[in-house]
């Protein structure tokens, strides 16, 4: 089997060979890129399971590259950053990111992350991908909704968590303590707030009346419960 592939995109010198030894040690294979330029071009021949994410990036916005590559790309994104506040690592999350991790980390971290990452990842690989429900159809293999007319609306990486984690409990009430434990992350209001803006975004792909949905119902105090009837496969 083929060791997973990380990305390590880092305009410090000192960071990327740091990441690199400790992910080659854990039996990882790594590419490193000091440019988004760089990182951009050669994902056009390469395919990685993890992405880890500088913000501050000499030649792009590394908010704005996250959001791309969590629409556009199959792998999971990691940001790593010294942007420590709370806005900053909300604003990561609401924009596809799956996991934050502000610097200075120690690499051991990194690694545990990036597994439990992985670990996430692999049911989903392994069941099926393809969700039909209310006129719609998921597919988990290219993050697309299509609807019966066939029309085709992308969503990220982030967003198809939640949705996966929907379909696979229809008519059942999901706690915020249940998608904590699920998709992972730290408990409190950040993840709280990530959460909400998913389920936002993933409403209005599904073109929910925001003010009376009828898929993805709030059950204030408690979760949401997922309304219809799901058939995989």
């Amino acid at each position: 089997m083929t060791a997973p592939l990380v990305t390590i995109l880092d305009d410090e010198p000192a960071i990327r060979a740091m990441l690199s030894d400790a992910l080659e040690e854990a039996g990882f294979r790594t590419m490193a890129f000091a440019r988004a330029t760089e990182f951009e071009a050669a994902l056009q021949s390469a395919t990685p399971d993890v992405c880890l994410v500088d913000l501050s990036l000499p030649d792009r916005d590394g908010l704005t590259l996250v959001h791309r590559l969590a629409l556009e790309q199959g792998a999971s994104v990691i940001i790593i950053s010294g942007r420590a506040q709370v806005q900053d690592r909300v604003t990561g999350l609401e924009l596809g990111a799956d996991d934050y991790i502000i610097k200075p980390f120690d690499p051991a971290e990194v690694v545990a992350r990036i597994r439990a990452r992985l670990r996430r990842d692999r049911p989903a690989q392994q069941t099926a991908q393809t969700a039909r429900f209310a006129g719609w159809t998921a597919h988990f293999d290219s993050y697309i909704l299509e609807d019966d007319a066939g029309r085709e609306t992308p969503f990220s990486h982030a967003e198809g968590e939640v949705l996966r984690l929907f379909l696979d409990r229809p008519k059942r009430l999901i706690s915020r303590a249940m998608m904590q434990e699920s998709l992972g992350g730290a408990a409190g209001e950040s993840f709280d707030r990530a959460m909400d803006v998913r389920i936002s975004r993933l409403r209005t792909k599904l073109r929910e009346d925001p003010r009376n949905p009828r898929l993805i119902k709030t059950i204030y105090g408690a979760g949401y419960i997922f309304l219809g009837d799901v058939h995989w496969g």
